[in-house]
């Protein structure tokens, strides 16, 4: 059987009213021309039609590239994703009531592959209790559409007195994966990716569900001369190659190919990393830094988070850490942007699932994540905002199960004017908008959930610093030059409880020079 097909011919083997799967981090592994190729051939025929479409991360560079050509009403009749704010014309239809959405857990959607290849009616975890995937709030719907469907994707277990949630699985008609290399037997090989998305889950997902696998490669090979190793999807699994054009089969969608992602060489990073210029910010991040301890593992999240490895280089304390994204690379310094995902000079890259493995069972020493709303029950939102959904990528996964949790950002959001003079903190003009809520819009980190847990969960901005407590959230410093009244007080929407021992946020924070941080447990 020849394998080796044009993009139009195995586009041709999708069906109307398929349930169709693919896969991609942000701007890596995108079977791209595939997509492309799928979305014109909607626009000029018409078909294929009403698709219930399936992806577990967030694959799309924001109105560009990935789910966002998909983004035609009729094509798809149904999604279930991980976020969507990478793919915003898909967002747009949401948002319209175009189609019925569910966002799931990014880390869920990856272990739900493992179940549909393997027979299984569903995963049973505690990712998403008491937040908006929790069925006695939102379901994971995203829309209301979701909620006329009738349909649900989650439901809630007890077992042994405990709470759990149930998701579902479901079979996968055809799907489009992404690698580097194929032979003419259809075998996998993923030596120029940087990330190592779920293709093998995919892949025998959809083949035990009786469905047909397309692979798009950036070469091909003759049989028998990929090393067994390094194949990642068996040719038994793969029922079309196709080849994809140069400019639609990168190693990612905003650069096309850099071997320090992939692992393949190893590039110089002296002086790549240097002092950054004192700012509120990095203020935030090196506050943030006091809570990491020596020799842990660690996760960034995007935004103020990432800062915090700068901090950690300029105190020479980067090489006593374990820093790690959830797409599955480990150290290394990670990318931002569209490059989120990968890392320059990873020490290690595991699969997605492998790492979502990883953090679940309580790996993660500390995660520093951002937030857009927080309430005075310490439950933070980072999927909705006025009335719009985008999903929580893998948010809920990386902060409910981790030891210490440190949310990080400026205290107010909106234009603002805020100087560092003489070690103390000037605020000429404040932000206009308060993240401190009375309730959040949507429950994605759940406060009462972390309290149950006994995590130790901070928030952290420039001017104070806030610590969940059985009272709620907690003020436990204020920066100098701050009124407390005036410039924190009048600013939150809920009067948090003040720690009887309110203190002044450290000195060195707020210092051009280098802190002369040490790490806990030093």
């Amino acid at each position: 059987m020849n394998k080796v097909m044009t993009a139009r011919e195995a586009i041709d083997l999708i069906q109307d009213n398929m349930t169709f799967a693919f896969t991609g981090f942000v701007s890596f592994g995108l079977p791209e021309d595939l997509l492309i190729t799928l979305e014109e051939k909607f626009i000029n025929e018409g078909s294929p039609k009403n698709l219930s479409l399936f992806y577990d991360a967030a694959p799309g560079c924001r109105e560009a590239h990935g789910g966002n050509h998909l983004a035609h009403r009729g094509l798809i009749r149904r999604i279930h994703g991980g976020h969507l704010d990478l793919n915003r014309k898909l967002a747009a239809l949401c948002s319209e009531n175009a189609m019925p959405v569910f966002m799931v857990p990014q880390d869920v959607n990856t272990h739900l592959l493992r179940a549909i290849a393997g027979g299984e009616p569903g995963i049973v975890t505690k990712i998403g209790l008491k937040t908006y995937a929790d069925p006695r709030q939102d379901g994971c719907r995203a829309n209301q559409a979701a909620w006329d469907c009738g349909e649900t994707v989650v439901e809630l277990l007890n077992i042994d007195d405990k709470e759990y949630l149930f998701y579902k699985t479901f079979p996968i008609d055809i799907c489009f994966i992404k690698g580097t290399t194929a032979d003419t037997d259809g075998n996998v090989t993923v030596e120029h990716e940087a990330v190592l998305n779920p293709i093998l889950e995919l892949a025998v997902a959809t083949h035990n569900s009786g469905g047909k696998v397309i692979v798009q490669v950036d070469r091909l090979a003759q049989a028998g001369t990929l090393k067994p190793k390094d194949v990642k999807v068996p040719g038994l699994l793969v029922d079309a190659i196709v080849v994809g054009k140069p400019e639609n089969s990168k190693q990612c969608m905003v650069e096309d190919y850099n071997p320090s992602y992939s692992g393949e060489v190893r590039v110089p990073v002296d002086g790549k990393i240097k002092t950054t210029d004192l700012s509120i910010k990095k203020v935030i991040a090196r506050r943030a830094a006091m809570e990491i301890g020596k020799n842990s593992f660690i996760n960034f999240g995007v935004g103020v988070p990432q800062l915090i490895a700068d901090v950690l280089a300029e105190e020479n304390l980067a090489e006593q850490v374990v820093t790690s994204v959830e797409s599955g690379v480990i150290g290394g310094v990670p990318s931002g942007g569209l490059a989120m995902g990968s890392a320059t000079n990873p020490t290690a890259i595991i699969k997605h699932p492998e790492m979502f493995d990883l953090y679940h069972g309580g790996a993660l020493a500390s995660a520093f994540l951002g937030a857009a709303e927080i309430d005075a029950k310490g439950n933070v939102n980072v999927t909705k905002f006025n009335g719009k959904s985008v999903g929580p990528g893998g948010f809920i996964g990386i902060t409910q199960p981790t030891k210490k949790v440190c949310f990080c950002g400026t205290f107010t959001a909106g234009k603002s004017d805020i100087k560092i003079e003489d070690g103390k903190l000037e605020i000429v003009n404040d932000g206009t908008i308060s993240k401190f809520k009375p309730a959040v819009e949507q429950i994605t980190f759940s406060g009462e959930y972390a309290l149950s847990s006994q995590q130790d969960v901070y928030f952290i901005t420039e001017r104070a610093v806030f610590k969940l407590t059985e009272r709620g959230v907690t003020l436990i410093e204020i920066a100098p030059g701050v009124d407390l009244e005036k410039d924190i007080l009048q600013h939150m929407e809920f009067t948090p409880y003040i720690s009887e021992n309110l203190h002044q946020m450290d000195d060195r924070l707020f210092a051009p020079e280098p802190m002369g941080l040490e790490l806990m447990g030093s």
